[in-house]
């Protein structure tokens, strides 16, 4: 059985040979290939290649194309720090958006023509070339409301939620627009599904009701789009308290990628019980523990999730976040090697 096959059969629900395993390898692929970490987020037969060897060195059963969560933004105006050793950002100190009166400068613009998403996209045909015939592609892509954090800054963001909605409202549904179109340009190069990040779908960051008003509108549309176009929807959120009963009913994602308990449920065994069998489970183990834990210390972790969540299908091992750049990526092959072990059905 292949990935692709293995796969397949956890999203139906039932089980596969064992269950298949993804760490969320990202940026420390490119350790494996010796590139330095803007030319991998930079150039696409750089990040391709990357992708491609983690894959096969470790046998993963899965790829995410997480590069950073700038990609868009950058595209938009945001101007970028590109560090040694770690995942490009926006500058903190000089946003693209300096003032409330600044959301009108938001304007629809071509994925397929910008920079970075174009340098995505063109990574996706990439993979989808060299893999997509045996293993699962997921395009990865940041939330328009995490997007637009990134161009003006979360504090001053979160303020105008409340002061100044209306403008905030018309530049969100500019990156939406965007974002479809982004959408489009990503599911023409074969990947099977989009995996959006919605982190701020949490209750450490803002409340149920107010992510709906601000964000929810705009990924139910997103999502309904991507399904109507015969590709799969899924979910990134590793906030604390994720609110998977509302990002469930407004996208109906075929999986969800998830670091910690949703924000009604008190245990995985609850977990399991009350969303086990609405959308396949990713995830997962703590990604800064990974760092420090002993390779015996993450088996032992595996092993547990594994039992915890296999029965039924419906589950893939996973970090619950971005594996860390700065851990050993030997530890990749811990955790996959602790999958085909103890995952067994």
């Amino acid at each position: 059985m292949n990935s692709l096959e293995r796969v397949t059969k956890v999203l139906q629900f039932e089980e596969p040979d064992r269950v298949p395993v993804y760490p969320l390898v990202a940026g420390i692929s490119r350790e494996l290939i010796g590139a330095d970490y803007k030319t991998w987020s930079t150039d696409a037969d750089v990040c391709a290649k990357a992708f491609i060897k983690a894959t096969e060195e470790f046998g993963l059963d899965m790829i995410a194309t997480l590069i950073d969560l700038s990609v868009e933004a950058a595209d938009f105006g945001a101007k970028l720090i590109f560090p040694e050793n770690e995942a490009a950002h926006p500058v903190h100190d000089d946003r693209f958006i300096k003032s409330p009166s600044e959301y009108s400068k938001i304007r629809p613009i071509n994925p397929r023509e910008t920079p970075r998403m174009k340098m995505h996209i063109d990574t996706c045909r990439k993979i989808v070339k060299a893999k997509g015939n045996e293993t699962p592609i997921a395009a990865f892509i940041f939330g328009p409301l995490g997007i637009l954090g990134m161009l003006r800054g979360q504090e001053d963001l979160f303020m105008e939620l409340i002061t100044n909605g209306e403008e905030v409202h018309t530049a969100l549904e500019a990156i939406n627009n965007t974002l479809i179109e982004y959408c489009d340009a990503l599911i023409e190069t074969g990947v099977h599904a989009i995996m959006i990040d919605t982190l701020y779908a949490s209750k450490s960051i803002m409340s149920k009701r107010m992510w709906k008003k601000f964000e929810g509108v705009y990924v139910k549309k997103l999502a309904k789009h991507v399904h109507d176009k015969g590709c799969m929807f899924m979910i990134h959120n590793c906030g604390h308290g994720n609110y998977l009963d509302v990002q469930i009913d407004m996208m109906n994602p075929e999986a969800v990628s998830f670091l910690h308990l949703p924000d009604d449920c008190s245990s995985t065994t609850e977990l399991k019980e009350k969303y086990g069998k609405k959308t396949v489970l990713i995830g997962h183990i703590d990604p800064p523990w990974l760092v420090s834990a002993s390779e015996d210390e993450i088996r032992e972790e595996c092993r547990k999730q594994i039992e915890q969540y296999k029965k039924g299908g419906g589950f893939v091992l996973s970090t619950g976040c971005e594996f860390p750049v700065n851990a050993d990526i030997r530890k990749v092959g811990v955790i996959a090697e602790a999958a085909r072990e103890y995952g067994k059905y």
